[in-house]
């Protein structure tokens, strides 16, 4: 039999240890740092389909983990600092804390990686797996499937909040038609979003889609879960296993191995080869680190799609009717026109509610990123130790086109959000973004609780005066109305405050064999090693137009046909 070790069980770690594992001659070793997460035992806060208390949880994340998001630029010279920058940890990765958004991206987003190298990947190719994950309760024909692990649906018109049914209309009434189904033909529009939600309304982790029971019960599917992967081991040019170790502390141990598969991430997979000797040559010898292959790529290209929000405050007739709905309703998709950007290069999610608590759900908004982004940073070894966070640096708006299209993005979402059409449900229209103070002020935690709850009674109460308040504690004296008129200011606001949208991608990534930035090749298989592979959004040459879970899916479904084709023909030699 050939031995296959996984090293992370995120969604793609579950996709490949559930297909391969249908091979009988294959011998699967599934690794994850953090806990499992079955149907029977998942946590009401990972149940629910509104998702906005699963990412808070330090159990469900890894809690070190930080960023630098923007980059230096004009009036702001200095270095950002970096900040907290979640994660998941957790059988299930992303699929067990994101926002369940189930959407594709654009055919061209798939054609561009073949151009670039990437054997093998265009439209073409991916869509069938696409099909093969799915299970599409609203949508048929050639686009879509029916059958596969992952259910996908849309809210229904009365499962809208009355703000974001609103805001739809008002939207369409401005010129960005209503389009029925976002994973159908890629045009701009206004969709209600794709999710992946099951029949009962919960969250579907790819644990739970793919590993099902009768998956767990394979005599040749082996799940272990609390191991933080520390290095691959090699035999010269030829990965031979791993040395994993339990995440609380502990003696390490030898997992052996015909062929490793590193699916930690794009944060942590570029790590992990670089703690294992496979990434730049002269950084790696900084930490006295031995080179088993020189790959400068190695943490290179990191993408996000970089974000900002315009928000709302909601009188009670806008607010969402079920504290346990989905909040990310719909989405705008829309073209920014600037030169050399696609179609579709920007998105909208349009939230019922912008937090869990109290103070979240009085407020809605428009949550904007740039859905194709050009800036690039890395991914860099702070030390050999596993159990050291990497540096990342996402140097978001250092392209200067992304920033242009922030700032229209800020000035589109004030022209949607005070809209006659939406007066008798919202007050006052504030700039707004995924701040560390917006983060700190969401904590589960008694004093941002009470905090809470006194800021959501004065927002009631306060009629008048509630601009005032908003701009006072919310907003901290940026004005929507001082932003759009002074085109600095504008800048300068939306290169403090860019944020991100869980979206790491691109830092080991797939291309050609005379690009000495490729990290892999169209398998996956990593250049210059023998029995290595990668399989996660890290391979991704450039970012999707897209939520990147449901693409992470897709890659790992293609990447266990490949492997086992390469596999089986070594078997047959």
């Amino acid at each position: 039999m050939t031995a296959i070790l996984i090293l992370g069980g995120g969604s793609a770690g579950c996709v490949l240890a559930a297909r391969l594992s249908e091979e009988p001659s294959f011998r699967v070793t599934l690794v994850e740092a953090g806990d499992d997460l079955t149907a029977a035992a998942m946590p009401p806060e990972i149940r629910s389909r509104y998702p906005g208390r699963a990412y808070l949880d330090p159990r469900n994340i890894w809690p070190a983990l930080t960023a630098r998001m923007g980059a230096p630029a004009g009036n702001r010279p200095e270095v950002p600092a970096p900040r907290a920058y979640e994660q998941a940890r957790r059988l299930g990765g992303g699929s067990a804390i994101n926002a369940m958004m189930a959407n594709r991206g654009a055919p061209g987003d798939y054609d561009e990686w073949g151009a670039l190298g990437a054997e093998g990947w265009s439209w073409e190719a991916c869509l069938p797996y696409f099909r093969k994950l799915e299970s599409d309760r609203d949508c048929g024909g050639e686009l879509h499937g029916r059958d596969g692990p992952l259910p996908i649906r849309r809210a229904r018109p009365d499962q809208l909040s009355p703000f974001v049914a609103a805001t739809m209309r008002a939207l369409a009434a401005q010129g960005h038609p209503a389009g029925a189904d976002q994973n159908g033909p890629w045009r701009d529009g206004v969709y209600v979003g794709t999710t992946a939600i099951s029949d009962a309304g919960e969250r579907v982790p790819v644990s739970v889609a793919y590993l099902t029971p009768a998956v767990r019960a394979r005599a040749n599917l082996t799940l272990r879960t609390g191991l933080l992967a520390e290095r691959v081991l090699f035999d010269g040019q030829r990965a031979v296993g791993a040395v994993v170790a339990p995440h609380s502390g502990g003696p390490s141990e030898t997992i052996p191995a015909d062929h490793v598969v590193v699916a930690a991430g794009a944060i942590h997979s570029p790590a992990l080869l670089m703690r294992s000797g496979v990434g730049p040559g002269a950084a790696l010898r900084r930490h006295d680190l031995p080179v088993i292959a020189d790959r400068p790529g190695v943490g290179r290209n990191l993408m996000e799609h970089p974000s900002i929000a315009v928000s709302a405050f909601l009188a009670r007739a806008g607010r969402v009717r079920d504290p346990g709905e989905h909040h990310e309703q719909a989405i705008l998709r829309y073209s920014s026109g600037l030169p050399d950007t696609p179609d579709g290069d920007m998105h909208g999610a349009i939230l019922s509610r912008t937090g869990w608590h109290s103070l979240g759900r009085r407020i809605g908004g428009i949550f904007f990123w740039v859905n194709k982004s050009y800036s690039r940073g890395e991914v860099i070894l702070a030390a050999p130790d596993p159990r050291t966070e990497p540096q990342v640096d996402f140097r978001m708006l250092s392209d200067p086109r992304d920033r242009a299209r922030l700032m229209d993005a800020v000035r589109l979402g004030a022209r949607a959000l005070r809209d006659p059409a939406l007066a008798a449900l919202r007050g006052p229209v504030f700039p707004a973004s995924y701040s560390p103070r917006v983060a700190r002020a969401a904590a589960p935690k008694p004093w941002p609780a009470a905090q809470r709850g006194i800021l959501s009674g004065l927002l009631d109460l306060a009629g008048p005066a509630r601009a005032a308040l908003i701009h006072g504690l919310v907003t901290q004296g940026v004005t929507l109305d001082r932003l759009l008129a002074d085109e600095r200011a504008l800048s300068a606001f939306v290169s403090s405050q860019v944020g991100g949208t869980w979206h790491p991608s691109g830092t080991c990534r797939m291309g050609a064999a005379d690009d000495p930035m490729s990290v892999c090749d169209g398998a996956g298989r990593v250049r210059g090693v023998d029995g290595l592979s990668v399989c996660d959004a890290s391979l991704m040459p450039t970012i999707p137009r897209a939520n990147t879970n449901i693409p992470t899916v897709m890659m790992a479904e293609r990447i266990a046909d490949l492997i086992r084709r390469d596999e089986g023909a070594t078997l047959r030699k």
